[in-house]
């Protein structure tokens, strides 16, 4: 029974924020431009990759609410070192958990935790998008949409002969014109290319028809209700259908955790590399964003854990969920996943050392104000928006059952 109390608190807790983040990924799936994440984003480095992680720094989204907005970047164009380095930085930190830091757990902390924050979500970004450089798929369809141009006026060049030949029949834009035709051309103007030898023949007469007409037909203009009606629309549909299944997984890892994991058993750990290794081990299935975690850092800091062993805690935890490793695999692919939980878990470690050196070193006084602060949200809002969120898993139910159902993608 306990267990069941704890998984619907923590749902109710995450229902806001996910829903934040499920309005957040619709919103760029309509109203962005196709081309600015892939202006800004889509490239693997370190700029973009630093990119990424400033613009998720801020953000107020837990780890529920950035699963939904990363997938949403990523399919808008973001690279993979830029939505991994997002979907790390935003969890991690955020102006809200800042604030809540400073007051439960001095400056010292509320000034090293985003500085954590962001080299872990650089780190994570370099390491993920450096274990796919090789853009093959991305190589591929350019290289076949070059052979494939109708305007293209390069041939390919086969070993075979008779392979060439045949490409350059089949071309659509093919001009296979006798050599005295073609010497002809020089001397007589007016002989010209048969309109229907090609679909790029410069004739005005067969440039209507023609397939390479620059002439296009406009669009018509979409309404701002009906953007809005698209993006709720992809958000409550595609999105929430493909993320619902890890969202719940966390969820319930979590409320295992919470059940049968007392604060105690992590208190008598003390400090050191053991510390803040059962600190990873237990964060990893938690499902907890930045703001929340901060209360029971305070809390471990009382118990006597040390400062770096509750960086990392604060680090890990929101970070390195079930929730958001199936998701990285789902959409980054498996093999991301090690350099995800590289990335995170090794900064998390180094900076969690770097921050115990410190404050031996120079006597940072680090005293918690307390173990709890008040609810971010009121209980009204929170219990509304879990409603919300529970007919909207229900739906996707009753949709998966209807023949010949398929989710919603938005915008190409």
């Amino acid at each position: 029974m306990d267990l069941i109390t704890n998984f619907w608190q923590l749902f109710v807790l995450s229902a806001p924020w996910l829903m934040l983040g499920l309005a957040i990924a619709g919103l760029l799936n309509v109203y962005l431009p196709a081309n600015f994440l892939h202006r800004h984003l889509g490239k693997e480095g370190l700029w973009t990759t630093v990119k990424a992680a400033l613009i998720g720094a801020p953000m107020p989204l837990c780890s529920c609410g950035v699963i939904p907005a990363a997938v949403g970047l990523r399919r808008a164009g973001a690279s993979k070192s830029a939505t991994t380095s997002f979907l790390v930085s935003t969890p991690e930190t955020g102006v809200d958990s800042v604030s809540v830091s400073y007051v439960l757990l001095g400056p010292f902390m509320a000034v090293i935790r985003p500085i954590a924050a962001i080299c872990s979500a650089i780190t994570a970004g370099l390491l993920v998008g450096k274990e796919s450089e090789l853009p093959l798929k991305n190589s591929a369809q350019a290289l076949s949409q070059e052979q494939s141009s109708c305007c293209s006026s390069q041939k390919r060049s086969d070993n075979s002969t008779s392979e060439a030949q045949t490409s350059v029949l089949s071309s659509c834009c093919q001009s296979d014109i006798k050599d005295d035709i073609a010497t002809d051309q020089f001397d007589q103007p007016t002989h010209t290319m048969e309109p229907n030898s090609s679909c790029c023949t410069p004739k005005v007469e067969a440039e209507k028809s023609s397939c390479c007409s620059t002439k296009v037909t406009p669009e018509p203009v979409e309404t701002a209700v009906a953007k809005l009606k698209r993006a709720l629309h992809f958000s409550a549909t595609k999105l929430l259908s493909d993320t619902a299944v890890w969202l719940l997984i966390g969820l319930f890892f979590a409320a295992l955790v919470q059940t049968y994991v007392p604060a105690s058993y992590l208190s008598q750990w003390g400090s050191g590399l053991l510390a803040m290794t059962v600190m990873v081990l237990v964060s990893i299935p938690m499902y907890i964003c930045a703001t929340a975690s901060t209360p029971i850092a305070a809390g471990l800091l009382l118990a006597g854990v040390s400062p770096g062993a509750v960086l990392v805690f604060m680090l890990a935890g929101p970070a390195t969920n079930i929730a958001t490793l199936g998701v990285v695999g789902k959409e980054l692919g498996r093999r991301a996943i090690v350099a995800y939980l590289g990335g995170v878990i090794g900064v998390a470690l180094l900076f969690g050392f770097l921050t115990d050196f410190l404050v031996h070193t120079y006597a940072i006084e680090i005293i918690p104000l307390g173990g709890h602060h008040d609810e971010v949200l009121p209980q009204w809002l929170s219990q509304g928006c879990a409603i919300v969120l529970t007919l909207l898993l229900l739906r996707l139910v009753w949709l998966k059952f209807q023949p010949n159902w398929v989710p919603s993608t938005g915008k190409s």
